[in-house]
């Protein structure tokens, strides 16, 4: 009897040992069943803003080796100059704590009434030897010669009265409208009236 139940557990033995080994034949020859689910995929956080551009700090010098002034850094003036027959006087003060030039452009473009009429023609004999600088609080002039002199156009139907005309700093640039003192209008023939360069003192100015 001893020897039949020994027989038989090596029996049982033997039938589990060849089920372990037809699973595992079968999991690693594949199997047609079903494929098993692949994890989820790692979530994606949203990307990183770009970085805010560091402030450049001011504009690059232009050719005279300032900051080219601009409408922002003067205030302007305009009125009937020392000698009121057909002449102007217009004026810049550099209220800004940066010193500036007019190297770029050295006169200002003037535009009476149409805008879309040409900027003044400037005096070319006007041009002083170096463009003009300001330092903080300086004060540049110009002379506008409203008309011809002599000619029949100050006071003909070609002229007008203006209180008020468009100043242009550089080309390409809108105008800052600048109104007359006490807004006494001047008369102006646009067709033949010029300004000079930009001067570095009053005196410089009045020789036009």
């Amino acid at each position: 009897m001893q020897s039949v139940t020994a027989t038989a557990r090596r029996a049982v033995a033997a039938g589990l040992g060849a089920a372990a080994v037809l699973a595992l034949t079968t999991g690693c020859h594949g199997h047609t069943g079903s494929r098993p689910e692949e994890p989820p995929a790692t979530a994606v956080s949203p990307a990183t803003p770009s970085a805010v551009l560091p402030d450049t700090g001011p504009p690059p010098p232009g050719p005279g080796g300032h900051t080219p002034c601009t409408p922002e850094m003067l205030r302007f003036h305009a009125g009937a100059a020392h000698r009121p027959d057909r002449r102007m006087l217009l004026t810049v003060t550099n209220y800004s704590d940066r010193t500036c030039d007019f190297a770029a452009q050295g006169y200002p473009l003037l535009r009476f009434g149409d805008a879309r009429q040409p900027a003044l023609p400037v005096i070319t004999d006007s041009k002083p030897r170096t463009a003009v600088v300001l330092a903080p609080d300086a004060t540049a002039y110009a002379t506008v010669l409203t008309s011809a002199a002599g000619g029949p156009h100050g006071r003909g139907p070609h002229g007008g009265k203006f209180s008020q005309f468009g100043v242009a700093l550089a080309a390409g640039t809108a105008p800052t409208q600048v109104g007359l003192a006490d807004r006494t209008p001047v008369r102006v023939d646009p067709h033949t009236a010029e300004v000079t360069y930009w001067q570095p003192t009053l005196d410089a100015a009045r020789k036009w």
